[in-house]
C-alpha cells in the first residue's frame, strides 16, 4: 500500500512550516495541502523546500468548505497514487511513527477509519516547540481513547471521531462516501462523518502508533464566533440522523443568550441594537 498525507490550510503558516519539516523526516510520498480561499498562503506552500501538492479552493458564501476541503484532499491524495489516506489537521505536529504507524494499521484492517491520540500542546516557549523530542510532551485528550504506542483499540464511538488525525483505506473512504458537503463553516461535519462510516458497515479504532501534537492558538469556549454555523450544521445534522449533535455548546449558547430554543429547534439570536 502507498500512504499519502493531506491537510487543509486557511492562513497558520507558521504551523504548516512546522508540520511540513516533521512530515518530510519521515514520509516522502505524495503530500497534499488544500489551500481555502488563501491564494498568499497556497503560493507560500509551494515554495517550500520538498513542496506538497498545493491545491486550491474557494470560500463559500456561509464559510469556509471545511467538508468539500477534506474530499479534495483525499481526491488529489488518490490521483498521486495513495490508497491509505491520512489527514491531519494543520495545528498538528506528527509524532515521528504516524505515518507508518497509519500505514500499519490500515494494512491490518482496511475496514476501520482509524484515529490517533491527540495531545494539547501549551503556548510554544521561546525558540518553539522541540519538534526533535515531541514525545515528552505526550498527554492525549482525556476525553477520547488513547493506547499506547504499539497498541490498537477497534470499536469507537462514531460520536468521538474527530478530523484533527485519522487515516483510512481508499476503499473504506469510498464505502463512506466522504464528507457531507453540504456542511459549510464550523462544526457538525466530523460527527457527521462518524456516523457515515459505521452505516457503511465499517468501524471506528484507535492506533498508539499515530501519535500528534496540537500546536496552541487562541481560542474561545463555547466557540461564539461560529455559533451561526454550529446552529445551521446542527441542524443538518438533525435532519440527516434524527437528533442534535453539539448539545453542549448549544447549551452554552443558549445559557449566554445567544440562541434560543423552541421546540426541536434553535435560532441565533440577534444581538439588539442600540
Amino acid at each position: 500500500m502507498t500512504p499519502g498525507l493531506a491537510t487543509l490550510v486557511h492562513g497558520r503558516r507558521a504551523h504548516l512550516a512546522n508540520q511540513h519539516a516533521l512530515v518530510r523526516r519521515q514520509h516522502d510520498g505524495p503530500y497534499v495541502v488544500v489551500a481555502m480561499d488563501d491564494p498568499e498562503t497556497a503560493a507560500w506552500a509551494r515554495a517550500l523546500p520538498a513542496p506538497p501538492r498545493v491545491v486550491e479552493i474557494g470560500r463559500e458564501p456561509l464559510g469556509l468548505p471545511l467538508a468539500a476541503a477534506r474530499n479534495l484532499a483525499a481526491r488529489t491524495l488518490q490521483q498521486l497514487g495513495a490508497d491509505v489516506l491520512v489527514l491531519l489537521d494543520v495545528d498538528c505536529l506528527p509524532g515521528p511513527g504516524l505515518v507508518r504507524g497509519y500505514a500499519d494499521a490500515v494494512v491490518e484492517r482496511p475496514d476501520v477509519v482509524w484515529s490517533g491520540p491527540v495531545t494539547y500542546l501549551p503556548p510554544a516557549p521561546a525558540g518553539g516547540y522541540p519538534l526533535d523530542d515531541l514525545g515528552r510532551l505526550d498527554a492525549p485528550h482525556a476525553a477520547r481513547p488513547a493506547p499506547g504506542p504499539g497498541e490498537t483499540q477497534v470499536g469507537g464511538d462514531p460520536d468521538l471521531f474527530w478530523s484533527l488525525s485519522f487515516a483510512l483505506h481508499a476503499d473504506a473512504w469510498h464505502a463512506a462516501g466522504g464528507f457531507d458537503e453540504a456542511y459549510v463553516g464550523y462544526g457538525g461535519e466530523d460527527t457527521d462523518f462518524g456516523h457515515r462510516v459505521v452505516r457503511a458497515g465499517l468501524q471506528h479504532g484507535w492506533v498508539g502508533g499515530a501519535r500528534a501534537y496540537h500546536q496552541h492558538h487562541p481560542t474561545t469556549s463555547p466557540p461564539v464566533q461560529h455559533v451561526a454555523d454550529v446552529v445551521r450544521n446542527g441542524r443538518l445534522f438533525r435532519d440527516r440522523w434524527g437528533r442534535w449533535p453539539m448539545t453542549g455548546w448549544l447549551d452554552a449558547f443558549e445559557e449566554r443568550g445567544l440562541v434560543r430554543r423552541t421546540g426541536d429547534d434553535y435560532e441565533v439570536v440577534e444581538p439588539a441594537h442600540a
